[in-house]
């Protein structure tokens, strides 16, 4: 086992889950339905925040399966360092989501009949747990960080499997409206 980075403060832990979950809520619930620049020539494509966006859940989605593999055979050093660059690339995905949105007109899904209620099923699932997972996710690192590892292990049988689905599911959303950001590039 890895000895813990941080000093246990459940109180202080509790406050900063709390306030960065709801803060990255509301901005993102806020900035993603508000756009400030549209139309804006930036000179480059503004799409190409939405395929970094999937390339970014995609990292993700390996990264978290590697990570799996990882603890299970009990290599925890690399488990933790696959687990904190899963969490930068989080991070960043959420600069460009943000960004994306900020920039690009909305791009409506074109698609019909069964795979539009495919689309719609998946992008509704995966919106909804994309907007929970965030404190699971920061609990559970918290736990790992504290040397907490049973409760570390008994969070992360649930964040694990819901942060892997939100992450593939952002690059099936992704690769499902693409083509209908062509006539924009």
């Amino acid at each position: 086992m890895l000895t813990p980075a941080l000093k246990k403060n459940d109180r202080q832990a509790n406050i900063l889950i709390w306030t960065v979950s709801m803060v990255v809520f509301v901005a993102v619930a806020f900035l993603t339905n508000v756009k400030f620049f549209t139309g804006l020539n930036l000179g480059f494509n503004v799409h190409i925040l939405a395929m970094l966006n999937g390339i970014i859940n995609g990292t993700v989605s390996i990264l978290l399966v590697w990570a799996l593999i990882a603890v299970k055979g009990k290599n925890f050093k690399l488990h933790k360092t696959l687990m904190m660059v899963a969490i930068v690339l989080s991070v960043l995905f959420l600069v460009s989501y943000i960004g994306h949105h900020l920039l690009a007109e909305e791009t409506k899904y074109g698609g019909t009949g069964t795979l539009r209620m495919v689309y719609f099923f998946i992008l509704i699932t995966h919106i909804l747990l994309a907007t929970c997972i965030l404190p699971f996710i920061l609990y559970t690192a918290y736990r790992a960080l504290t040397g907490e590892y049973t409760a570390h292990k008994k969070l992360a049988h649930y964040t694990w499997p819901l942060w892997l689905y939100v992450s593939v599911t952002g690059v099936i959303v992704y690769l499902m409206i693409s083509p209908y950001y062509l006539p924009h590039l």
